[in-house]
């Protein structure tokens, strides 16, 4: 599968090697690359995943938006505060939300939101991957990626429930970084 990922970071380069390293075709890019050359990029792409902060997504040049259209779209964003320890929207609306919102016609779906990059370079072991969104192809697609690199990817319903994961995240930072837990602290689904 051909997957562009928007920003090279911790986020985005841990998730470029994966991917790459299970056969996928992986290009990333970074403010260097230009807006021309980015949509480019997006387009020729069967899944683009936003790895880039959640409020570069507004941001983004609209050559860019309009190549995500009609693309499956993963926000992998959070929107965290400047000092990340705690979230600019919830209750009545999620990031996921609002960037679907800043990308019409994009099929998003939120994931790998509540993985912290430091085990999302590595392979999944079973770890918890709740991935929600609307199109049910888009997400199908998505599920199937998370399980490909090794999570316990959960169908966690339409994006609207990540109004639900992006606290969970917060959660994870707080213990990781609040109460020194460290980066290495990640959420698994028991079934009983």
């Amino acid at each position: 599968m051909k997957i562009t990922i928007l920003g090279s970071g911790n986020v985005g380069s841990a998730l470029a090697s994966r991917l790459t390293a299970i056969g996928h075709e992986v290009v990333t890019t970074s403010t260097a690359t230009g807006p021309d050359r980015t949509a480019a990029q997006a387009a020729q792409a069967d899944v683009v995943i936003l790895a880039v902060p959640f409020a570069a997504v507004g941001a983004l040049d609209a050559r860019v938006k309009t190549a995500l259209s009609g693309k499956i779209v993963v926000d992998a964003t959070n929107p965290l505060a400047p000092d990340f320890m705690s979230l600019t929207v919830g209750h009545t609306v999620s990031g996921g939300e609002q960037v679907a919102a800043s990308l019409p016609g994009a099929h998003v779906v939120k994931a790998f939101n509540t993985v912290f990059a430091a085990l999302l370079g590595e392979d999944g072991g079973g770890r918890f991957l709740p991935v929600t969104g609307d199109d049910e192809t888009a997400k199908k697609t998505v599920l199937d990626l998370g399980a490909q690199l090794g999570f316990d990817a959960v169908d966690a319903g339409p994006l609207s429930n990540a109004r639900y994961t992006e606290p969970a995240v917060e959660l994870l930072i707080q213990l990781a970084y609040g109460r020194g837990l460290g980066d290495r602290v990640a959420f698994t689904l028991t079934r009983a």
